[in-house]
Formats: structure tokens, C-alpha cells, sequence
């Protein structure tokens, strides 16, 4: 049995490994054998430190959609503290960029399509940053009711997320300014 500081370590560089493969890849092309190569491991190597390919994508998903503490949360960022900030993280190059990260999480939705387990780590994930995202609008417009709080953090997010998507192709500079004014606006109905 390795030492715990040994697999943790091996874990981490499967895990960057299996990031990697995704981005050059795509989910269908991350092979255990693939990410093994790209690991310098073989493959048994890989599955004795993190199993098979499944559990390796599902530890993948709950990695990316974590909190910090392990735990599935909001994919908003914890000083996140109000609707501008929310905007700023959600509009902003980090979030609407097309990277290694994002091509890591449109495999993880295209698996979640088959896998009941990768699909509930999603769900959790957005649910979580809707639910943050319509308790930031509250504070922002207290008249209005939770629902149309609730309903314009939705709106919110899904502008965010196909804004992001998006970027993997539309290399319009202006794509996340009107992804954002769209947002924005969404908010001045309350």
C-alpha cells in the first residue's frame, strides 16, 4: 500500500492528467490509456490510485464543481458578496474564457447525459450558484418577490453559462459585454 502522500500526489497528477487529455481530447478521446501516457504511468498505475475511468470522471466533476472543502458548491468564487461582484466573476475573462477548464466541464455535461452521478454533481453545482445568485438579487432589489429573484438569477446564470460556451467559437470581443448588458437588464425588470 503507498503512502498516503504518495497516492495523493499520484492522484493529483492523474487528475492533471485526465484535465489535460479532456482539453486535447475531448471526453470520448480521455482514455484510461491516454491519460495513463500523458500521466508517465501505466495504466494499472492509474486505475490502482484512482480506479476506473467513471470513478476517475465522477472525482474529476466533484473536484472542478467543489467548494474548497471537497464538498459540491456554487461555481461562484467565496468573496462573492453581491450581484456586481457575481457579474463581474460571471462576465469576466476568467469565467468567459475558453481554457483547459472549460473544455473539462463541457465533457463533464456531455457524461452527465449518461451518467446519473456526474449529472447530479452538476445540477447540485448550478443549483447552488442559482440559489446564491437569486439570494444576491434579493439583497439587491428587496421589493421584489423570491420568485422573480429566483427567476432572474436563472436567467443570470444561463446568460453566463452560454456566454462561456460560446467562447469556445465566437471570438467576438464584444461576445461577453453583451452577454453582460443582457444580464443587466434582466435585473432592471425588478
Amino acid at each position: 500500500m503507498p503512502r498516503a502522500s504518495v497516492a495523493a500526489e499520484r492522484r493529483e497528477q492523474i487528475f492533471e492528467a485526465a484535465m489535460a487529455t479532456i482539453a486535447e481530447h475531448g471526453i470520448r478521446g480521455a482514455t484510461l490509456d491516454r491519460i495513463a501516457e500523458t500521466a508517465g504511468m501505466s495504466r494499472g498505475h492509474v486505475r490502482h490510485f484512482v480506479g476506473n475511468r467513471d470513478r476517475l470522471m465522477l472525482d474529476i466533476a466533484v473536484a472542478v464543481f467543489s467548494d474548497g472543502s471537497g464538498e459540491v458548491g456554487s461555481i461562484l468564487p467565496g468573496p462573492v458578496a453581491t450581484i456586481a461582484e457575481a457579474l463581474d466573476y460571471l462576465f469576466g475573462p476568467v469565467f468567459g474564457s475558453p481554457d483547459r477548464e472549460s473544455a473539462v466541464v463541457l465533457g463533464l455535461v456531455e457524461l452527465s447525459r449518461t451518467n446519473p452521478e456526474i449529472a447530479e454533481v452538476l445540477a447540485s453545482s448550478y443549483a447552488l450558484t442559482s440559489s446564491q445568485l437569486a439570494e444576491l438579487v434579493a439583497e439587491a432589489k428587496p421589493a421584489a418577490s423570491r420568485e422573480a429573484c429566483a427567476t432572474i438569477a436563472y436567467g443570470v446564470l444561463t446568460c453566463a453559462l452560454g456566454s462561456a460556451f460560446l467562447g469556445d467559437f465566437d471570438a467576438d470581443p464584444a461576445r461577453l459585454g453583451r452577454s453582460r448588458a443582457a444580464a443587466e437588464m434582466l435585473l432592471t425588470t425588478l
